[in-house]
This record gives C-alpha cells, structure tokens and sequence, in this order.
C-alpha cells in the first residue's frame, strides 16, 4: 500500500507540475489548433474603456516559451550552457583543422623530398609533429591523405589562377594570365618542387582516383571557359585543347627539371590565342 501510495503522490506531483508549466507558458496542448488571437482576459463590458494587453497572435507566437521534451525552452539568446557548449565545439574544430593542415603540409615536404607520391605513414607522422592517433583520426588511409593532398592542391591552384585573371580585362588577357599562372608551377622553384611528384605520376592518378582528377581537371577549366567564351572562341573545345597544351608543356618541363624560360612562356601564349582567334587566324 506505501508503494502503491507514493507511486501515485509522485504521478499527481508530475501532473501538476506539467499543468502549471502549461499554464504558465499559455501554450496549447500537442495536436490542440493555436487560435488566430487568445481571447482577452478583461471583462466584455470593460474592454472599450481602455487599451487591454497585446493579443498573442501566430505572429508573435516565437516569443513565448514551449515546452518541448517535458523541458521548458525559449527563443531568445542562447543560454551559457549552449554558448559553452559552442565554444568548446569551436575550439575542437579549430584544433582538428590544424592538425589536418599539418599532415597536409608535412605529406607535401616528404613527397617532395623523396619525389614519390606513397609516403610512409609514418614519414608523414613525424614530419607533423603528430601521432599516429592524430593520423587515423582524420585519414582511415594513405588513400586518403593523398586525395586531400590533391584537393588541397587544387584548391590552392584553381584560387591563384582566379586571382591572376581577375587582374586584367576579359577575354584573350585572361587567357594569357590562365596559361602563364600554369606554366608558373613550373616557373617557381617552390611551386615545382610541390608539383613534380603528381606531374611524374599524373597518369597513376587519373587511373587511380578518375572522379577525383575530373573533378579537379573541370575546377581549373571552368574559369578559362569564361575568358574562351569572351574572346569569341568555342567555349566548348578550345578550353579542353588549352588546358592541354599548357599542362603538357609544364609537366614536361617538370619531369625535364628544366623551367620555362620567359621567352617560352611568351611563344605558348601567343600560339595558344592564334587557335582561340578564329579570325586571326
């Protein structure tokens, strides 16, 4: 009987503590339609003689608590547990990226001290400062690394092309600035060092990761599409056919160890607009 008693002491307690909170918040029970207004609380005969309060209308509706979960919430700013909360999320993501910028960068420094493009984990480990622990955290493989190695890559290429062509006027200088910012991977001492690994073994690439190398192959296009299409040439082909030339040329300067000279960079551009430039031609 006790057990029975404080079972059912402590389910009308719960009940009434959901009914205040109910009543408190003057939200309606789930599944019940909300109102257009909430009727006024004054007496019919007193509501002209002066202003009652504000009507709770779906409009304003965001601004009174609910209780969701059996917890009662409200809109407005965050709480401390939840900025807390935010700023530990912050800081571990901040402290993750560094150390995914830190493999990335030292998986560039063994590729281009031993020029092949499969590291040792433990190589690549080392060169960071990390763990191994940090290592399979955020790559479950060599695989993995490598592909963003060369994401990363792209990135940093596609982002320094774009910013040589925004530079100069569309069209045909664009594609200048497109070319000679290729041919600068092979021009720039650092820039090259970086490069030849995935220049040697691009063929591997492409057969190893396809989507990848189109996907990276389409991000570099796209902005010399643009300045084809403003020079008046085929958007659709001629790009294909630049793209090739100039990476041809600068892998293959690459594999040679022998850099562009200006001269060079000069010849390709002007041989490369002549084919854009139907009526020059």
């Amino acid at each position: 009987m006790r057990g029975t008693k404080s079972r059912g002491m402590r389910s009308s307690t719960w009940a009434m503590v959901v009914s205040a909170l109910y009543a408190t918040t003057s939200t309606p029970m789930r599944g019940a339609p909300l109102p257009d207004a909430w009727p006024s609380t004054e007496p019919e005969a007193r509501r002209g003689d002066r202003p009652g309060p504000p009507l709770r209308t779906r409009n304003n509706r965001n601004s009174i608590p609910k209780i969701r979960n059996n917890v009662l919430t409200s809109e407005g700013p965050p709480s401390v547990a939840e900025t807390l909360a935010a700023r530990g999320l912050d800081e571990r993501r901040a402290a993750h990226a560094d150390e995914i910028r830190r493999l990335i960068d030292a998986a560039y420094t063994v590729m281009r001290a031993s020029g092949d493009l499969e590291p040792r984990v433990g190589d690549v480990v080392k060169a960071s400062g990390l763990s191994n622990q940090a290592f399979y955290r955020h790559f479950p493989s060599k695989d993995a690394l490598l592909l963003a190695v060369l994401t990363d890559g792209r990135h940093r290429l596609v982002a320094t092309l774009r910013a040589r062509m925004a530079k100069v006027d569309d069209g045909a200088p664009r594609i200048a600035a497109w070319i000679e910012g290729v041919l600068a991977q092979a021009r720039n001492a650092e820039a090259a060092a970086n490069t030849r690994p995935f220049a040697v073994h691009g063929a591997r690439i492409a057969d190893r990761f396809p989507a990848e190398w189109q996907a990276s192959r389409d991000a570099l296009l796209t902005p010399l599409r643009d300045a084809v299409a403003a020079a008046g040439g085929d958007p659709g082909r001629d790009p294909e056919w630049l793209y090739d030339l100039a990476f041809g040329v600068m892998e293959s300067a690459l594999v040679r160890r022998e850099p562009p000279t200006r001269a060079d960079v000069d010849h390709l551009i002007a041989f490369a607009l002549r084919g854009v430039d139907r009526g020059g031609a």
